[in-house]
């Protein structure tokens, strides 16, 4: 068995995020086309006596470091899987934002689960591993596999979309997080009594993609759960208007946020912006990235 074993996985932002209304289950039915960018966490499991979490990084404070964290939650269940007591020391090195809308957790329960298998050697298939994540959260399949997908579904059921440039992104970080599920609550709360639509993928979206125009892009992107996001925080509305007026193509809440996500023309302009945002005061930092990224990796030495 190995001492110890490194995997570094990608954030996501959602280019279309089409949400239906609310199931018998409390979930929503999704249009949702995933894309990785090139902000990563690391995560590092070695044996240990007992499971364990520990968490640097920014915001390394409000990561849950008990049974709760996703992470442990996912060394657990391949543990379960393959009849192994599950006693890892998982450390997670964040540079994803913490409750920030691109499934920072998702990405730590898609890099635990990949290096514990690796830890481990249980020889589990692609299929094996992409069944466990999707038990473990409805953003933990993408995370595993990176690059573009289409997920339906709740978003867990992945096909793989073709991606054919790349583009460049600025992230704004915002003080705080947001709760994925009020987030939600208050979709549900906003579209009560009205029709909700059954999500439908744009293809219009898929068409940039697969061509790698950024203005195409740029007019394709969508979230439904930016209203209520931005509901919940009215301050985003700010962040936004500041990286328009700054020169974005497109300015967009990521996910469910409180992170925004702005389309650049090219890496001088996606560093230019996001100097402006920063000095906007309207965010409490701001990140460049490029996406397609690949999914979660294994570091070698």
């Amino acid at each position: 068995m190995s001492q110890s074993v490194t995997v570094r996985v990608p954030a996501k932002v959602n280019v279309q995020l089409a949400v239906g209304a609310a199931r018998p289950d409390g979930f929503h039915d999704l249009a949702n086309v995933f894309l990785a960018v090139g902000l990563y966490d690391e995560v590092t499991v070695t044996p240990a006596d007992a499971l364990r979490v520990t968490c640097s990084g920014p915001d390394a404070s409000q990561v849950p470091l008990d049974a709760s964290n996703l992470a442990a939650r996912a060394a657990t269940a391949l543990g379960a899987r393959h009849g192994i007591a599950p006693d890892v020391h998982i450390h997670i090195a964040k540079d994803i934002p913490v409750a920030g809308g691109m499934a920072g957790g998702s990405a730590d329960a898609a890099g635990a689960l990949l290096a514990c298998d690796a830890l481990w050697n249980t020889g589990s298939t692609r299929d094996e591993l992409l069944a466990l994540c999707a038990g473990l959260g409805s953003d933990v399949p993408f995370s595993l596999v990176g690059g573009a997908a289409l997920g339906v579904g709740r978003g867990e059921q992945l096909t793989p979309v073709e991606v054919g440039g790349t583009f460049h992104w600025v992230f704004a970080v915002a003080d705080g997080g947001l709760s994925t599920p009020a987030v939600y609550r208050e979709f549900d709360r906003l579209t009560a009594g009205t029709r909700v639509p059954a999500p439908v993928v744009s293809p219009t979206l898929l068409d940039a993609l697969r061509s790698g125009d950024t203005a195409a892009l740029a007019g394709a992107l969508s979230n439904d759960l930016q209203a209520p996001a931005l509901s919940l925080r009215p301050s985003l509305a700010r962040t936004l208007a500041a990286g328009t007026v700054a020169g974005a193509r497109a300015a967009l809440v990521s996910g469910s946020g409180p992170t925004t996500a702005f389309l650049a023309e090219d890496e001088a302009a996606a560093r230019a912006l996001a100097d402006a945002l920063t000095a906007s005061g309207t965010c409490r930092t701001a990140r460049t990235a490029v996406s397609p990224a690949p999914g979660a990796t294994i570091q070698r030495p």
